[in-house]
């Protein structure tokens, strides 16, 4: 008895102490579980069952028996999948499938979201709410910087504050978003309004400005006009900063209940496996001859070191077919199928991972666009067993690795779009910093680069992934910022026939490709 009735004090004070309220036949039934364990043990059961509670979205602090049982039943999982010897190194990752979060402004922390049947046609509300998820991610991100902390020289305004104030504001700072409400004329919105901008006399940051990106303005408000000195992006946050926020829960998505990277097995296989690597490659049309020369060089050097992936993304075809694209994409996938079983250690040690590009989708021209249907793929199931066909974007979880894949000209539509085009040459670090900083795939108007409203988590880059592939028609290049890596394998057909090649274990990118005389 004495054992119980410590248990069960030991539950009421550490349920009080997290602000909760556990009902009574709720802690006779815990205390039970509790009361035998040694006292570390019993910490650490605690300390579980509470971060579960917590991260639910609960409407009241009383805790209910089912909740308890459910909590318990999770731990044990956990720790049944810690022991088993069978785990996941390679998972990709569905777009459809990408768990949501919401940042509760309350308990300062992102809370995951129910999930929805699959729906691509959101309701009237869905963009608004779109819009609003990603102020609110940029705008906590913000608030925790060193800058703008409290106490600090900076402090962040809302639209409100200069529409209440009856005169002039010297130097003031607003987060929203860059928007064109009237042609020829820009504003700064957030959910509380918006005012209008005079960028005249504006310094630009390092980045491409577009409408619809959210944007630090620095300025003076005079005549109920923002005149703005500088424009500049939200700061950005190291990964490791970010995932505190979301607790041990699975972000990325996979089939781990919980965070790949506090698993320690995963990161010793990655660390001993130092000759893994993935291949990017891009834009390999296969009714062009030559391409499918260079790929029987490329399967064929492979074929005695294959890789642990290869990633194999659109478009397909050289060019648009109508009302053929179907049938012609079903010839082609057979021919590239007829190809790659000619190399059976290659097709038997390597995943081959298939990305639509633009033009392969006969779905709708909106992010994220669905994989391949059947129909087309049908001949390389048969014959290529350890294959994947991917939604675009899609997500690679390569043990405690990270990366996002998307097959779509987001730096060539950055460049066409921004508002200023940068004045140094430097396109990959704009671009990286662009996308770093908007923790976003796409940071376009919606009739540039068009999403389905209630998937637009999926196209989310918070917190930051080890990689972003985003392959492009532009030249080929790999920068990183924040400790990410961004590369873009640039066109295998219309270029050189190059491709990008990434080692997990020392998160290195290597540029390779087919050489001319192999012809």
């Amino acid at each position: 008895m004495s054992d119980l009735s410590s248990a069960k004090k030991f539950i009421l004070t550490s349920f009080k102490f997290n602000g909760l309220s556990i009902r009574s036949d709720a802690c006779e039934y815990f205390a039970s579980q509790l009361a035998p364990l040694e006292e570390q043990e019993r910490d650490e059961w605690l300390d579980k069952v509470v971060d579960y509670i917590q991260r639910q979205s609960l409407n009241t602090p009383f805790v209910e028996k089912g909740l308890i049982e459910s909590a318990i039943l999770v731990y044990l999982d956990c720790c049944k999948s810690e022991t088993e010897e069978n785990i996941t190194i390679l998972n990709v990752i569905s777009a459809f499938e990408i768990p949501h979060f919401i940042y509760n402004i309350d308990r300062k922390k992102f809370l995951p979201q129910p999930t929805k049947q699959l729906d691509l046609f959101g309701s009237p509300d869905s963009k608004c709410h779109m819009f609003r998820e990603r102020y609110t991610v940029l705008k906590q991100r913000t608030l925790r910087h060193e800058l703008f902390s409290v106490g600090q020289q900076f402090q962040l305004q809302p639209v409100e504050y200069l529409l209440s104030h009856g005169g002039n504001i010297n130097r003031v700072i607003v987060l929203g978003m860059l928007t064109q409400l009237k042609e020829n004329r820009f504003y700064i919105e957030d959910p509380s309004g918006c005012v209008p901008l005079d960028l005249s006399q504006t310094n630009y940051h390092t980045g491409f400005f577009t409408e619809s990106s959210f944007v630090l303005v620095e300025g003076n408000y005079k005549d109920k006009i923002l005149h703005v000195q500088a424009l500049g992006f939200p700061p950005p946050e190291n990964a490791e900063i970010s995932r505190i926020y979301f607790g041990c829960n699975n972000i990325f998505g996979g089939l781990d209940e919980l965070n790949v990277k506090s698993s320690e097995k995963l990161k010793k296989i990655e660390e001993s496996n130092s000759e893994a690597m993935i291949i990017f490659i891009s834009d390999i049309w296969l009714d062009q001859h030559k391409v499918v020369e260079k790929l029987k060089v490329l399967f064929g050097g492979y074929d005695d070191f294959p890789p642990t992936a290869m990633v194999l993304m659109g478009n397909f075809l050289s060019s648009k077919e109508g009302s053929q694209l179907s049938s012609m994409l079903k010839a082609k996938m057979k021919q590239l199928a007829d190809l790659l079983a000619q190399y059976r250690n290659l097709i038997t040690n390597t995943k081959i991972i298939i990305v639509p590009g633009p033009a392969d989708c006969l779905a709708a021209n909106i992010l994220p666009r669905p994989a391949f249907i059947s129909y087309i793929t049908e001949d390389l199931k048969k014959q290529i067993p350890n294959i994947e066909f991917a939604t675009n974007p899609c997500r690679i979880q390569y043990c405690t690795q990270e990366i996002v894949v998307i097959r779509e000209d987001i730096v060539t539509k950055l460049c066409r779009n921004c508002v200023h085009f940068p004045t140094t040459d430097d396109i990959p670090d704009h671009f990286a910093k662009t996308v770093v900083a908007q923790a976003h795939l796409a940071p376009l108007p919606p009739c540039v680069c068009p999403v389905y409203w209630d998937h637009d988590h999926a196209l989310r880059l918070y917190p930051l992934p080890d990689l972003v592939v985003v392959a492009d028609q532009m030249k080929a290049f790999t920068t990183s910022h924040m400790n990410c890596s961004i590369i873009n394998p640039g066109s295998f057909s219309k270029g050189e026939f190059g491709f990008k090649v990434y080692y997990p274990s020392s998160k290195t990118v290597e540029d390779s490709q087919i050489p001319e005389d192999n012809d």
